[in-house]
């Protein structure tokens, strides 16, 4: 047996390099030149036929650009634009020859085709000899390219990423690369119609500006500032060198990786020899270079100076969501796959909604307030802006410092965006807490019910076996006890709807949800865009009035912002207008707005939110000014997430605290309940300054009374009266003392108090005479502000209803805002714990002032 290696698979493949090179040299030079090389016919003919049956001509065309993004300076676009970033498909530059160094140029001719300026785009002599070294290696390892033929297989590849699909893409560039004879003929004859059709000096500069040099470095200008922090024209000869020897592998001889410094060296001294041989480089300046280390010394990486991670500080995370929603931009394209393809052709202006002003305003009250490198838990914040009337985002920060490298910036670093939704920046939400039962309010308003009816507020735990849920996929059934307490540790008997969402009492949602469908609830917030950040169903649980549901920021800045948009909800969008390099605006993301929820709902939610502010649980929120807003906080259980959101008629604002992962109680961290405040308040006073506001309309009346019951003075009745007398009510009777029998002597709410159906009443029955004494004396509450005479009810432990209205003639509509002008029971009476007040208002009137704050 012969030691010399061949076995019958290689001599297959040695035959293969003789019939098919030797065919390929037979056709180029019988196509351009003469017939100097014999070859079989059957294998000639076969070839040229191949060959004659190929395009002549390939565009190589214009090759991927930066897209630059611009933001508004302020509100109006009159004060001017600024540049917030340049993002691309790929990192590329492009330059004229004129504008790169002659070494870089000369290291391209030497390390690739040496005989460039003597060929017409397919170098005979190097097929031959590919062809022979083929035949001996057993194998195809060499392909004779020329320059020319590398600007065709680039040309391709490029191409191949602008395909619709990824399944496209993945083909055509497995189709570029493919070591085969079939390619290879292609790009001879394309190379050849490339030359009839450029000059030497053009097919040079396209090829140094499509090449790739390793990641998503494409073109010498990109490569020689990301590898070496200079211009393509600044480069050096060993520079230009190192650069051209990552051309032929740039995964394993790029230079941004230091376990490629030999492999590069190693190619780099190979084209340094042949400048020298060429006459590019004196001997001295070749063993100059020659003696530079491929090292940390030699190599400057520098940061990047496009994307996302290199955008103004400001607004990183705010062109990481416009870039995640190019798919989304339909003046690009009919489908997302044409908008995706045009976007990474790149060389558009985008104009952004981004208002810079704002975003400054509120990224740097995130960062003073929340910081990015907290140790003892995992402490993040959002805050989002998005104009009411369009859905245009105005402001997106964040506390976490934004960073999409490999190495991803340390614990104050990420690339997750918490604003948005997984598939926009890679979050799954946060539980809202009391925020969401605003979407439960929605549900009781379309009901029918109203803003001024009693529900019970007493029960701390309730069986879920009772809650209607008719979606079926939100997780249920549910059985078993599920309890829960108040903030504070709140007891109170009963309270209105419209008091239960100012003071944020979690026992009586969960008696108002009692009374609704859980499906009810759910749709209620869909209508208002709402959906889980995780891309799953919203969850129909009983607890979920309460807040269990994890939601992006942006998407409850949306809710709310359709709730002050009289129940028009908008889509969040993100760009304005584009242009063109050549000058041409395409029109950018048109507002995309419909009626989630009817005007007089929305007003009538308004009514109670506003209150909130005003004197609730936000009322540190509170921007103060002439534009009134209104909102919703939300703490969740074991005060692990924070939320504040709310909005003007023209801005709304979402912004949450707390735990990225883990369950850190922020009532354990300095101010960390109140931080949401403290931002908000500062965001929307800003907002506020340069947007303006609108009263919100007055709630309709019929949403006022809803269908509730006006409890009758039941005094003196015997309790099995009482009873007959409330179930015809479509109400219940408990008796809290005395005697089963006895007649009523003391019972809660009051009379004349607005029910909702289904309400307990509770009763003292005493022996049989009517009377009963109660246990504490009524405060004075005329001539208090609401919220102190609130105060001066809990200071004597009243823990009954309170109805408030506006008495005639008042010259505001809001009974949660002004002066106590006369309650009954009045002043000095004696009355039970949970006695029921009746309070006229003189709405409209100035309260005094006070700090005191209600916590949800």
């Amino acid at each position: 047996m012969s030691d010399s290696g061949t076995t019958p698979g290689n001599l297959a493949r040695a035959l293969l390099g003789i019939t098919g090179f030797g065919a390929l040299a037979g056709l180029m030079i019988t196509a351009m030149i003469a017939p100097t090389l014999a070859v079989a016919s059957v294998g000639a003919n076969s070839a040229i036929g191949v060959f004659d049956s190929l395009p002549e001509f390939i565009e190589v065309g214009e090759q991927a650009q930066k897209n630059t993004l611009w933001a508004y300076n302020t509100n109006d676009p009159a004060d001017g634009y600024t540049k917030i970033a340049e993002v691309y498909f790929q990192d590329r530059e492009e330059v004229s020859l004129e504008d790169m160094s002659p070494h870089l140029v000369n290291a391209a001719i030497a390390g690739e085709d040496r005989r460039f300026y003597e060929h017409s785009g397919v170098d005979v002599n190097s097929v031959i000899r590919a062809a022979l070294g083929n035949v001996i290696s057993g194998d195809i390892e060499s392909g004779a390219s020329t320059l020319t033929m590398q600007l065709v297989k680039n040309a391709y590849i490029q191409r191949s990423q602008f395909l619709p699909t990824e399944e496209e893409r993945q083909a055509a560039y497995q189709a570029a690369i493919e070591t085969s004879f079939q390619r290879k003929l292609n790009e001879m004859k394309l190379a050849i119609g490339l030359e009839k059709q450029f000059s030497k000096e053009e097919i040079l500069q396209a090829y140094l500006n499509i090449t790739g040099f390793g990641g998503n470095t494409y073109g010498v200008q990109s490569a020689a500032q990301r590898y070496f922090g200079t211009s393509a024209a600044n480069l050096s000869p060993v520079q230009a060198a190192s650069l051209m020897a990552i051309v032929q592998y740039p995964s394993t001889r790029n230079l941004g990786d230091p376990g490629n410094y030999e492999d590069n060296q190693a190619r780099r001294d190979v084209i340094l020899g042949n400048m020298y041989r060429e006459g590019y480089l004196s001997e001295a300046e070749y063993n100059t270079a020659i003696a530079i280390p491929v090292d940390a010394n030699f190599v400057k990486i520098s940061p990047p100076s496009a994307g996302c991670i290199a955008a103004n500080e400001y607004a990183k995370y705010f062109c990481d969501y416009v870039v995640k929603n190019v798919e989304n931009f339909a003046p690009l394209g009919a489908t997302p796959e044409e908008r995706i393809s045009r976007w990474r052709i790149g060389g558009l202006d985008v104009y952004t909604t981004l208002n810079l002003s704002l975003q400054t305003v509120a990224q740097d009250r995130v960062w003073e307030l929340v910081p990015s490198d907290e140790e003892r838990f995992d402490l993040g914040s959002a805050a989002t802006s998005v104009e009411v009337t369009t859905g245009r985002v105005l402001a997106m920060a964040q506390n976490k410092i934004f960073n999409d490298s490999e190495d991803g910036g340390g614990p104050g670093a990420t690339a997750v965006n918490f604003s948005t939704d997984r598939p926009y920046g890679g979050s799954s939400g946060f539980q809202v807490g009391s925020t969401y039962k605003i979407f439960a309010l929605l549900a009781w308003l379309q009901r029918g019910y109203g803003l001024s009816e009693v529900v019970d507020a007493s029960r701390l735990e309730l069986d879920q076996a009772t809650f209607l849920d008719t979606c079926g996929d939100g997780g249920g059934p549910w059985f078993g006890p599920w309890p829960f307490r108040n903030s504070a540790d709140l007891i109170i008997p009963s309270a209105t709807v419209f008091e239960a969402t100012v003071r944020s009492i979690n026992s009586a949602y969960a008696s108002m949800a009692e009374q609704l469908d859980q499906c009810e609830i759910r749709a209620a917030a869909e209508a208002l865009g709402v959906n889980r950040a995780d891309g799953g169903v919203l969850q129909t649980n009983p607890s979920a009035v309460l807040g269990t549901n994890e939601i992006a920021p942006l998407t409850m800045a949306t809710a709310f912002a359709a709730i002050a948009n009289t129940g028009v909800v908008c889509e969040p969008i993100v760009v304005d207008r584009f242009v063109t390099a050549a000058g041409q605006e395409i029109p950018g993301q048109q507002p995309s707005c419909r009626q989630g929820i009817t005007p007089d709902v929305a007003a009538a939610a308004a009514a109670p939110m506003r209150s909130v502010i005003t004197g609730g649980t936000g009322t540190r929120s509170n921007p103060g000014g002439d534009v009134p807003v209104i909102g919703k906080t939300g703490t969740t259980d074991s005060q692990v997430q924070t939320w504040m959101v709310g909005s003007s008629t023209n801005v709304a604002t979402s912004v949450w605290v707390g735990n990225i992962v883990g369950d850190y109680r922020l009532s354990n961290y300095r101010n960390g309940t109140v931080l949401r405040h403290d931002i908000w308040r500062v965001i929307m006073q800003t907002a506020n300054e340069q947007y303006g506001g609108e009263a919100f309309p007055a709630p309709p009346t019929r949403l006022l009374q809803g269908s509730g019951i006006t409890l009758p003075d039941i005094t003196g009745l015997t309790t099995d009266e009482a009873t007959i007398l409330m179930e015809s009510l479509g109400l219940k009777l408990e008796v809290t003392t005395g005697t089963i029998g006895g007649r009523v002597g003391a019972f809660e709410p009051a009379a004349g108090t607005l029910l909702a159906r289904g309400m307990t009443v509770r009763v003292v029955a005493g022996g049989g005479d009517g009377q009963s004494t109660g246990n504490l004396v009524m405060p004075n509450l005329a001539g208090l502000s609401v919220v102190a005479a609130i105060q001066a009810m809990d200071a004597v432990n009243m823990t009954g209803a309170r109805v408030f209205t506006c008495v005639a003639g008042s010259s505001g509509s809001d009974p949660n805002q002004g002066v106590v002008a006369a309650h009954s029971p009045g002043a000095g009476a004696q009355v039970w714990n949970y006695t029921g007040v009746q309070i006229q208002v003189n709405c409209g009137a100035e309260p005094a002032p006070t700090d005191d704050i209600f916590l949800d």
